[in-house]
């Protein structure tokens, strides 16, 4: 609670800042809040805790994804600064929308109601909407945000409709409560089917086949910033909340749940991986990896009541990997008209260092030992034979190695084609928001147990 109750504050003072023309001192400041934030929230680990009537959940779940969210959100409103520097009336606006989005992302993993829960989608989608439709005049964001806008509601008013049907069959928004009825007997049948429209509702927020054909239109659309924010952070929090869900409502999955959840993990591999490989441009190549990625991610729920240390760890491993990439395409796509991959040709001679950020970035998604990758998949390996289900693991392991194909279609644009410009000066905060993200990924694949054991 405290958490939520400091970001919105800090939301608030970068609205305020503006009208002080206090534009400078905005992102350290807003940086410097985050840092402190964590440290807040990481404080509270030990400390599980519930708020008005079991509205806001405090545990150990909440409070490692809160910090992981904060953690990404750091990295991308540092990036900010640079990225909106020709809106220097509006970074107030943006900042404030993408730490407003965190106060959604953090409800959406601390809730112990469903009405929460609805209001922290709410208010992270809207922020998203404001976000893929920021450039104005720019034709293609127009149409990412409508497109976002329309199916992101549509997806909305699917949960809101399954969790009407929850509380028709329980009487309860609590979920502790819900789950205490869903084990018992006599339960009406539309509580399965509201579990399942929230389902459905959940895999349109993480963009899993199929429900996934919005994903790439909108992250090619899109303000590269926004779909920095929409591959790394919003995916996360929408795989965090699904697991939640499910874990928070049912003692168990049936066999039919799992099956569905079987064929939705493998569909969204395979389509992911090989629309990946035909695609010139980075940002739907990425769309589309994201897609492969939520496939692989939905593995943690066929072992629901033990995956939550893995799911963080391939959440924390994915996501800070596509922020180090994310942070090399800002800066290498900010003057051009598109995203392609020949705008990289070269990169591994005028910039050694981001070209070097980015091939280890792409082989960890790619799932490449010692980089963090490789050892999220493992791990999510070994728990889904154990679970029982070996043909999703095979299909993991073929979509892993399709995956290098495109990975390496990037990595070879930047060591082996020649240059189309001079080299450039790089601002600082690309150098360090990439490198660290990178270094931490690194940390992680030494070092897995700092993070697996924290849930498990």
């Amino acid at each position: 609670m405290n958490t939520l109750i400091a970001i919105s504050g800090l939301g608030v003072f970068c609205l305020i800042a503006e009208i002080f023309n206090l534009r400078k001192l905005l992102v350290p400041v807003a940086v410097l809040g985050l840092v402190a934030i964590l440290g807040l929230t990481v404080s509270e680990f030990h400390t599980p805790n519930t708020f008005y009537n079991n509205m806001i959940v405090v545990d150990k779940f909440s409070v490692a994804f809160s910090s992981l969210f904060i953690v990404l959100t750091i990295f991308l409103v540092a990036l900010s600064g640079d990225f909106y520097k020709d809106h220097p009336s509006k970074l107030s606006d943006f900042l404030a929308i993408k730490i407003f989005l965190l106060a959604g992302a953090v409800a959406m993993v601390s809730f112990g109601n469903l009405s929460m829960f609805f209001l922290g989608i709410e208010v992270l989608s809207i922020s998203l909407y404001v976000l893929a439709a920021s450039r104005r005049l720019d034709i293609k964001s127009n149409e990412a945000g409508m497109k976002y806008f329309l199916l992101g509601s549509f997806a909305s008013g699917i949960i809101l409709f399954g969790i009407c049907l929850i509380y028709g069959a329980t009487g309860y928004f609590d979920i502790a409560e819900i789950k205490d009825l869903s084990s018992g007997a006599g339960i009406p049948v539309w509580f399965p089917i509201g579990i399942t429209l929230m389902i459905i509702g959940m895999l349109f927020k993480i963009a899993a086949a199929p429900f996934h054909f919005w994903a790439p239109d909108v992250y090619e659309g899109s303000p590269t910033m926004t779909t920095a924010t929409m591959s790394t952070l919003v995916k996360v929090v929408a795989m965090a909340t699904l697991y939640k869900v499910l874990s928070g409502m049912t003692t168990s999955l049936t066999l039919t749940f799992e099956m569905v959840i079987v064929v939705i993990s493998i569909l969204s591999m395979t389509v992911g991986n090989i629309m990946a490989l035909r695609q010139n441009n980075v940002k739907r190549m990425l769309a589309f990896s994201g897609i492969s990625h939520a496939g692989f991610m939905l593995m943690a729920i066929l072992s629901l009541s033990t995956a939550a240390g893995t799911l963080l760890y391939y959440t924390a491993a994915y996501a800070l990997a596509g922020i180090a990439s994310f942070a090399v395409i800002i800066y290498v796509t900010r003057n051009k008209d598109n995203e392609d991959t020949l705008n990289f040709n070269g990169l591994g001679k005028t910039h050694p260092l981001l070209a070097a950020v980015l091939t280890a970035s792409l082989l960890s998604m790619a799932g490449i030992p010692i980089f963090a990758g490789f050892f999220a998949k493992f791990m999510l390996f070994s728990q889904t034979i154990q679970a029982g289900y070996l043909v999703v693991v095979i299909a993991g392991v073929v979509n892993s190695i399709i995956s290098i194909g495109y990975y390496f279609k990037l990595i070879l644009a930047m060591y082996t084609k020649e240059a189309a410009e001079e080299k450039q000066a790089v601002p600082f905060v690309y150098y360090f928001v990439a490198v660290t993200a990178i270094l931490l990924n690194i940390l992680m694949g030494l070092y897995p147990s700092l993070v697996i054991n924290l849930l498990n």
